[in-house]
């Protein structure tokens, strides 16, 4: 069904399955309306948790089937996957050079500051727009004097990095039935490319919901679908599996930039707070309740639907 999926190559970095829980005082505090659980890939264990530990497990260990002794990726000054990068160097012996736009902090906290402790190298460049350059030529010069970086995308949202959602989809429907709708924070499309193609592999009528926490959906839609046609030759169909399979982004949410909260994202954040003791952070996931919370208020799911809240993590990013 899931094709070669099983035949990639992964590292255990944290234990799974991470837990699918009810938020009964969530819906109850909405005024009721579908059943809501929440999928914790925050409690992950290894570095403060997230989706990017699940897509690291694969692209950790295609980085080591290559020889790679140096990790290389960028993001911004509180990047979770930053944060996740360095860490599995650290725990794979391996050294790490994380290219991110803005200057040092004075103070470094929250992801900047655990990107510090696990010894990352930092290069800080002006402007999002210069941070692959920046990566290409960490990586050139490494190359010039025998060592093997091994470049990682932001967000690992690759093919490879999709693939990890895949196997999270094969997770989730071992611990529940498939549920009615998922919704979920989307930002450089890896993880709802595999949930997307997970769910087509699967069989299941689910429907994967984006809330986008900054790119316009049209331009979110087009990275899914790029990635969605890299996953499917590496798990052994052809380019087109997976063109019927339906791209849902949402960015009414997202506010005015990325990492920016809104007035929708702080309500959520204590809502959830008060409600299930359920943390979540002002870039992502905030602003993905935003949308529940929005959409369960206006009727937008039947009452019987079964709605998943796929928790990306990021819960660091409160103490920056």
């Amino acid at each position: 069904m899931f094709g070669s999926l099983a035949s990639l190559p992964s590292i255990p970095l944290a234990p799974a399955p991470t837990p699918v829980e009810e938020m009964s005082r969530l819906r109850a505090a909405l005024g009721g309306g579908p059943r809501l659980l929440v999928k914790r890939d925050d409690a992950i264990a290894f570095a403060f948790g997230g989706n990017k530990v699940r897509k690291m497990r694969y692209v950790a260990a295609d980085a080591l089937a290559r020889g790679a002794d140096t990790l290389i990726t960028s993001g911004g000054v509180q990047s979770n996957h930053a944060r996740v990068t360095a860490a599995a160097a650290a725990k794979l012996g391996l050294h790490s050079i994380l290219v991110v736009n803005g200057g040092p902090p004075d103070h470094p906290a929250a992801n900047a500051l655990l990107d510090r402790l696990l010894g990352a190298e930092m290069r800080y460049v002006r402007a999002r727009e210069d941070r692959e350059p920046a990566m290409e030529a960490a990586a050139a010069a490494l190359r010039r004097v025998g060592r093997k970086p091994y470049v990682i995308p932001i967000g690992a949202s690759t093919p490879l990095g999709a693939a990890a959602f895949v196997q999270a989809v094969v997770e989730l429907l071992e611990q529940i039935d498939p549920p009615d709708v998922i919704v979920h924070a989307t930002s450089s499309g890896g993880t709802q490319a595999g949930l997307v193609a997970g769910c087509a592999l699967a069989g299941v009528g689910t429907r994967v919901l984006g809330i986008s926490a900054d790119e316009p959906a049209p331009v979110l839609e087009s990275t899914i679908r790029e990635i969605l046609d890299g996953l499917a030759p590496l798990l052994g169909f052809s380019r087109g599996r997976f063109s019927a399979a339906a791209v849902s982004v949402e960015d009414a949410f997202a506010g005015p930039g990325y990492g920016i909260a809104t007035t929708e994202s702080r309500a959520a954040t204590e809502l959830c707070a008060r409600n299930e003791a359920l943390f979540l952070d002002p870039t992502y996931t905030a602003k993905a309740m935003a949308g529940l919370i929005a959409h369960v208020r206006r009727g937008a799911f039947l009452a019987d639907d079964t709605v998943l809240f796929w928790h990306t993590g990021g819960q660091v990013g409160l103490f920056a």
